[in-house]
Parts: C-alpha cells; sequence; structure tokens
C-alpha cells in the first residue's frame, strides 16, 4: 500500500479539499526514534498537515514546519519538498516523562513561550536571496488549530484542518476557502454559504474514523452529496537528504578548535542522522581534511550525538 495524497474541488463552490494518508512514511520515522505516545500523536500531526500544505505550493523547494518548545518538548521539526518527500524528528528535554494524555500545551507552551515557525526555501535561489520565514507564537490547543490561525493571519486563506496519528499512520484533512476570483457573480453570501457546509461536512469526522478509514472511503462519506472535481492521486514518500559532505559541512561550522577538541578526547566523531538514523563516522585524518579542503557542499543536518 502507497502513501496518498488526494486533492480535489466542490464544482459549485470557491473550496478545494485534499486528504491524505501516510502508513508507510509515518512507519519509517518512528523506526528511527522512540517517542513517548503524546509525542507520536503530535509529531504525526504535523507531518500530514505538513504534506496537506506542501501539495498546494507552486515553487521548486522545501516548506520547514518548526515548533520550538518551552516544555519537555524543545523542537518539533517537519520537511515537505516538492516532490511530497518527507521527513520528521522531535527533541525532547533530557530526562523528562511524558504522559499519554499530555497536550499540545503541556509538550511545547508550558511557559508561553512557544513558537510556530514556517520556512520556505527555493531549490534555485539567486545569489544572496534568503529563504523566506514566518515566526509567531503558538496561538492553539492543537497543531489543526495553529496552523488555522497561521493560515489566517499570515495568508488571509480560510482553512480548516483534521489530523490524527498514532503508531500506524498519519491521516489529515484539508479545506481550503479559494480567493474570490474578479468578474464572478457569486455573492459574498453564497461563498460563504458554500465555505460554511464544506466545514459542517468535514466536521462530521471523528478522530478514531480518520485513523481507521481509508482517504477514499472517507471523501466518500463525507462529501457524498456534493459534486466533487478528483484530481490525479499523488504518493508521498519518506527521503532524507542527509550525506557526508552535509555533515562535514556541519563540523566545520563548529570550528577547528571545538572538532580538535572533541577529537582529542573521543579519538573520533560518531555522528547520527536524528531524521534517518544513518550513521556518519569521522577520525582525526577526516577531522583535519576538513580544515584544508577548498570546497564543502552547503547543507545541515541534524546531530543526535557525538561519542566513540
Amino acid at each position: 500500500m502507497k502513501d496518498n495524497l488526494q486533492k480535489f474541488m466542490f464544482e459549485h463552490a470557491g473550496v478545494r479539499g485534499e486528504l491524505v494518508e501516510l502508513p508507510n512514511t509515518w512507519r519509517e520515522i518512528l523506526s528511527h526514534q522512540d517517542y513517548p505516545k503524546a509525542v507520536q500523536t503530535i509529531l504525526g500531526e504535523l507531518l500530514a498537515a505538513s504534506a496537506l500544505l506542501s501539495a498546494n505550493l507552486k515553487f521548486n523547494g522545501t516548506m520547514v514546519m518548526q515548533i520550538h518548545g518551552d516544555g519537555p518538548v524543545r523542537l518539533l521539526v517537519v520537511e515537505c519538498d516538492a516532490q511530497l518527500r518527507l521527513r520528521a524528528t522531535a527533541k525532547l528535554a533530557p530526562d523528562v516523562e511524558i504522559a499519554d494524555d499530555a497536550t499540545l500545551s503541556d509538550l511545547v507552551h508550558r511557559h508561553g513561550q512557544g513558537r510556530f515557525v514556517i520556512t520556505l526555501d527555493p531549490n534555485d535561489k539567486l545569489p544572496g536571496q534568503q529563504a523566506y520565514q514566518g515566526i509567531v507564537p503558538l496561538d492553539g490547543e492543537s497543531i489543526a488549530t495553529v496552523i488555522e490561525n497561521y493560515m489566517m493571519r499570515s495568508e488571509q486563506l480560510d482553512t480548516k484542518l483534521w489530523l490524527a496519528s498514532d503508531s500506524q499512520v498519519s491521516r489529515g484533512l484539508l479545506l481550503q476557502k479559494l480567493p474570490k476570483i474578479g468578474g464572478t457573480e457569486s455573492s459574498v453570501e453564497d461563498e460563504t454559504e458554500a465555505w460554511n457546509r464544506a466545514v459542517i461536512l468535514g466536521s462530521t469526522v471523528k478522530q478514531q474514523e480518520l485513523l481507521d478509514t481509508d482517504i477514499n472511503t472517507l471523501m466518500t462519506r463525507l462529501f457524498w452529496e456534493e459534486t466533487l472535481r478528483v484530481f490525479d492521486l499523488q504518493h508521498p514518500e519518506f527521503h532524507c537528504n542527509c550525506t557526508r559532505e552535509k555533515v562535514g559541512n556541519m563540523l566545520k561550522m563548529l570550528g577547528e578548535d571545538e572538532v580538535k577538541t572533541a577529537i582529542a578526547e573521543l579519538d573520533k566523531l560518531d555522528i547520527n542522522c536524528d531524521f534517518c538514523g544513518k550513521h556518519y563516522s569521522f577520525d582525526q585524518v577526516d577531522c583535519a581534511q576538513l580544515f584544508t579542503a577548498s570546497t564543502l557542499v552547503d547543507g545541515v543536518v541534524s546531530v543526535s550525538e557525538l561519542k566513540h
């Protein structure tokens, strides 16, 4: 069974929708980390949301969603590129116990300092061009509400999300009100009524139903009375772009003195990618070459540990 993303539009209303299911990508992500149940839930929901939003982007690049927390969860990261290739990871505070029923606020917004960040990083940046980044305080009691509020404030788009994840699958539904096109005959009242109807239909889905039901069945069950235009099915997948060159560049950014000190203490540096678990080892010769090589491939990899 492939991971699937289905786009659709309401024929007689300015509303577009998407459904996504990510059993394979999600299980691959979980195979590299052992997260508490509550962390699995919010990271899986963020994964589904990332795929849903990325599918509507019209640029060749990567969208990075991050939640910076001030509780037991310090960081959640999901990346999704234009080909719907995804990876995700979470960073937890050391030696913390997390209850299965911990809420988003408990995990990342305990002292009111949590932040939500979306970065759009084009692959074809011009010289000196920076990635676009939006940073806002966490506003909402769920991943869905946080993103809905962000989309309204930053993009002025009415957006509704329904998200669910467990240890087996991450699924989500997105509805979005399309901007009014000049010259159309529909009234504001008609558009509002159509949007409200779509949201009411979407809101009938239950959390357990999202977890248990494939997206084709969900689309039929929720919108069987509507005339929908259904587009070609897309297939998201797990992909990690870490490389030895990128890890080397990360070490070079730490500085020669710090790397020399670490090598002197550890004899070699063993580094694991937090996203895919791939192992990279750098001995004294490798580290010396980092600071004599003329060029290195640009990039960043998340590092989980330096050890023997």
